[in-house]
């Protein structure tokens, strides 16, 4: 690769290369307790509500979990302590998020097959397109285009006219 070439994909590689690193550092959660307390409220279902966190529920099984969690938090367990707690006392349907075990897997596993065999199939069939034989004109169709464009500078008439048709004000037999 020639040096004019080389460096549009150093800079490119160099930009791709900051770019995650800022990424990685601010994607860093808040380890303080109350942005804790307000990620776990987000990761809990409401247990009585149907489609709603225990962050967005006003019921009082939600607001007795809120209650609770920061003070799980000052006792010092962790986040999946917690989380394992809420799934033992409400089964894992209190998880807003699927396990990474058994049907979990699939609830994960089933989005990215999808994108993955997408992507696939988009490279085969450029693949293909891109194999395709292209037609050629022979010999005869070169024939018509020539024959067309004799007639066409010869009289000016427009290729989508025909010659029988009557010329523009004839259509009364004026």
């Amino acid at each position: 690769m020639t040096r004019g070439k080389l460096v549009p994909w150093l800079a490119l590689a160099l930009v791709v290369a900051v770019g995650i690193v800022v990424l990685v550092v601010r994607s860093r959660p808040d380890s303080s307790p109350a942005a804790r307390a307000a990620r776990l409220e987000q990761q809990l279902a409401c247990p009585v509500c149907e489609g709603q966190s225990v962050a967005d529920s006003n019921s009082p099984q939600s607001r007795a979990i809120r209650d609770d969690i920061p003070r799980r938090i000052a006792a010092g367990e962790s986040d999946a302590e917690i989380r394992q707690y809420y799934v033992s006392r409400y089964t894992e349907r209190i998880l807003e998020t699927p396990s990474n075990s058994g049907i979990g897997i699939v609830a994960w596993g089933l989005p990215a097959l999808a994108v993955i065999l997408g992507a696939l199939s988009i490279v085969v069939a450029v693949r293909r397109w891109s194999r395709a034989p292209r037609l050629r004109a022979t010999d005869e169709d070169e024939d018509i285009v020539r024959r067309a464009r004799a007639e066409s500078e010869a009289g000016d008439v427009h290729p989508d006219s025909h010659p029988n048709d009557e010329a523009p004000g004839d259509e009364d037999g004026a």
